[in-house]
């Protein structure tokens, strides 16, 4: 029989201890794959911005058009959003009776247009040629209307009609007899049109800008010329909602500057200081509507230790906020594009001088760089252009002969 081959103790534990360490090992690499996938970086072009969501009042400068006879209601002349010029007619109020007359107008309309066919029907009929253009016009503008849906245009073409029925009505009555029954009724027609005009009262622009129906009342209380009148109590005793649409008046309208308006937010003062904001200063608002607008501070109002009050000018879009009162916006204090490494992969050397180490084929080389902006986790940087610049710097001359440049898709250490 056989004899069983005896294991030597020490190979035994020298064989464990191999596979602890192997076992340890592969733990190793793996909680660096996973856990620490890697300790260097591909630079990129990459994006940085600091922004800040707030709600902020629109202050515009507005002329409000308000008549004698508001009561009555008024008609638009002019559109919603429409720029006007000064002079211009904005909108009239109606007239007392004045559903009535027209209906009296209308009536006299259909009884003119049968006194007119039977004149036609006559020899010899005394009608100049300038009807039958009219009625040319008339036919035209009624083919055109079926095939349009924009009400503005709906509106001129009705505008353009009654102006054609009118002038054809009145060189109707100049040529019949006197006396005929045509002329009677043309003449009636004129009499009520003249009391329906001499009963309308017409607000006409006092300056050029942009036509608005929508008055709230605060026209007169957020002016651009007071902001000293603003405070964060005031603004808030408005008890006005976010995105709110303001409604549309019927007794009023308004004519607001369409070249640049205002909004006023309050802002932490601390965060204000660290980013030496002063009046002035240029950034960039970006509006509900996601559209970004460059604005400029053009005041700044201490309202608490923790708290300023910042009106930002915005030269476009002034006519897409027409709408609201209050809206809620981005301010974007500052933006950057460029060179993109994580913060832990910048090295300091003094205060003033910054670098990174990249690898490349198991060599590594210092190179210095520029800190555009620094965020939380990264930061844009760019190489410098000169070493005039580094030498200026401290940097000894003799180090930078063969002076390395950091570029895209660059490995480097963190």
């Amino acid at each position: 029989m056989q004899e069983k081959k005896k294991i030597n103790p020490k190979k035994q534990i020298l064989a464990i201890l191999i596979l602890i360490a192997v076992i340890s090992y592969v733990i190793y690499m793996v909680y660096h794959l996973l856990i620490r996938p890697t300790d260097t970086f591909i630079i990129e072009n990459g994006s940085l911005a600091l922004e800040e969501t707030v709600q902020g009042y629109i202050i515009r400068e507005e002329t409000v058009l308000k008549g004698e006879n508001y009561k009555n209601g008024l008609m638009q002349i002019k559109a919603e959003g429409e720029k006007v010029a000064k002079g211009e007619a904005i909108f009239r109020y109606y007239t007392a009776g004045e559903e009535n007359l027209k209906k009296k107008i209308k009536e006299l309309d259909t009884k003119i247009q049968e006194a007119w066919e039977k004149e036609k029907e006559k020899e010899n009929n005394p009608f100049s040629p300038d009807i039958k253009l009219l009625e040319q016009q008339i036919e035209t503008k009624l083919n055109d209307m079926y095939h349009i849906n924009d009400l503005q245009k709906i509106k001129e073409y009705k505008k353009d009609l009654n102006s054609a029925i009118t002038k054809k009505a009145k060189i109707a009555g100049e040529l019949s007899p006197a006396g005929s029954y045509l002329k009677k009724l043309i003449e009636e027609r004129s009499e009520l049109e003249n009391q329906l005009n001499s009963g309308s009262e017409y607000l006409t622009a006092m300056r050029s800008g942009v036509v608005s129906y929508r008055v709230d009342g605060l026209e007169e209380v957020l002016l651009p010329s007071n902001f000293g009148a603003l405070s964060k109590s005031m603004l808030e005793e408005l008890d006005l909602k976010t995105g709110q649409i303001v409604s549309t008046s019927e007794e009023s309208g308004k004519i607001i500057d369409n070249f640049s308006c205002y909004i006023a937010c309050l802002l932490q003062d601390t965060n204000l200081q660290e980013k030496g904001t002063k009046i002035g200063d240029k950034l960039k608002i970006r509006l509900s509507n996601a559209k970004e607008v460059n604005a400029e501070i053009v005041y700044i109002s201490k309202e608490s230790e923790q708290e300023d009050l910042v009106v930002f000018k915005l030269e476009r879009y002034v006519e897409e906020l027409i709408n609201y009162r209050k809206i809620s916006f981005d301010i974007i204090w500052w933006d950057e594009t460029g060179l993109k490494v994580p913060n832990s992969a910048i090295k300091q050397e003094n205060e003033q001088l910054y670098y990174l180490i990249r690898k490349r084929v198991g060599y590594t080389d210092k190179i210095y760089v520029k800190l555009l902006k620094q965020g939380e986790k990264y930061s844009i940087i760019e190489n410098y252009s000169t070493t005039k610049e580094l030498i200026e710097k401290g940097v000894p001359e003799d180090s930078l002969k063969n002076r390395k440049m950091i570029a895209v898709y660059d490995e480097i250490q963190l």
